[in-house]
């Protein structure tokens, strides 16, 4: 099977994991008492000043109290990010793609790229010259001795089990704006609730999401960020895939295929591989005997956006993708 990248490294952090997001969110200060005086009379006379925040893996950061020059080395910081109304001065392209993620693309024009998820130029880094990096669910820790070398003030920002809610949070945290994500959050769960209400007859139906891989099939979670989306929309995951965790399920055979099934099949590719094996199955009667697919309830979704482990831009995505396919007229 083919996972992606972070799926396969999210194992290397369990025992960190509960301390996550959380931590972030829980232990930001002031000025803090370890801050000193000095931090707090430069906070009164220039806006200035220093906070201290632990980041997912627990470990305590000092970060600027007003950071100024933000870089995200993944697409749900920048998500994030962008949410809370910052534009950072340094992003990475989207996962599996040597561009930003296009649903962020006219938010981020003219911002400097800085590398690929995950994987930052050092040299376009320090170009960027800046008082806060933002590191994802980075586990390199020469990577991120280097990154703490350019400054201090970076932070993993993602355990292993964190959902992009607990994520969103300490993100907000960090960049001193926890009260504005709180409300991000809030309004993004009263928005699910309305769009589920619009669903009409197809309200609590089956939904099936599934990315293709090169080789097969692997439905998600029921955690796992556009299942939580659907499942706040009032709707179901079909009994195969009514699973808990945040991942998703190994890749499955075309014998197989029928857990794939549902009233509704939600589908999405990562790479190019993954687009032709999807193109290759569509043309099979395995695929074509599909509930989902006779109904004409097969549908194709940005896999950059359903497939990450995302945030709220990305949930106002697969929000209007679901609410746009189950209310298409015939």
């Amino acid at each position: 099977m083919t996972l992606p990248r972070r799926t396969l490294r999210r194992t290397a952090l369990r025992a960190a994991a509960t301390l996550g997001a959380a931590a972030l969110l829980l232990t930001g200060c002031g000025s803090g008492s370890d801050s000193g005086s000095d931090d707090k009379e430069k906070t009164s006379a220039e806006g200035g000043g220093t906070r201290t925040v632990k980041d997912a893996t627990g470990k305590a950061v000092k970060v600027p109290a007003h950071p100024k020059r933000i870089v995200t080395l993944t697409q749900e910081d920048l998500d994030a990010v962008l949410a809370l109304g910052v534009k950072p001065v340094g992003i990475t392209n989207g996962q599996g793609m040597n561009k930003p993620p296009a649903y962020l693309a006219d938010k981020v024009k003219g911002t400097k790229v800085v590398g690929n998820l995950l994987q930052p130029v050092m040299d376009k880094v320090i170009a960027a010259k800046p008082d806060l990096i933002l590191a994802g669910d980075m586990q390199d820790e020469q990577m991120l001795k280097q990154l703490r070398e350019i400054t201090p003030a970076t932070l993993v920002t993602m355990a292993p089990t964190d959902d992009w809610k607990l994520s969103f949070r300490g993100v907000g945290n960090a960049v001193n704006k926890l009260p504005k994500a709180q409300k991000v959050i809030a309004d993004h769960e009263a928005a699910a609730k309305e769009a589920g209400k619009k669903l009409g007859k197809e309200k609590g139906a089956e939904v099936s999401i599934v990315r293709w891989n090169p080789d097969g099939p692997s439905w998600m979670e029921k955690k796992q960020f556009a299942s939580g989306i659907a499942l706040e929309m009032g709707l179901k995951r079909p009994k195969s895939q009514d699973k808990d965790g945040n991942a998703h399920a190994p890749a499955l055979s075309l014998e197989k295929i029928d857990e794939i099934d549902g009233d509704w099949l939600f589908l999405s590719t990562l790479t190019s591989d993954g687009d032709k094996a999807l193109k290759d199955v569509q043309a099979k009667p395995a695929y074509k005997d599909l509930k989902a697919v006779r109904a004409g309830h097969a549908v194709t979704v940005d896999g950059s956006v359903w497939s990450t482990r995302g945030g709220p831009l990305a949930s106002e995505v697969v929000m209007n993708d679901i609410t746009k396919a189950l209310t298409k007229k015939s």
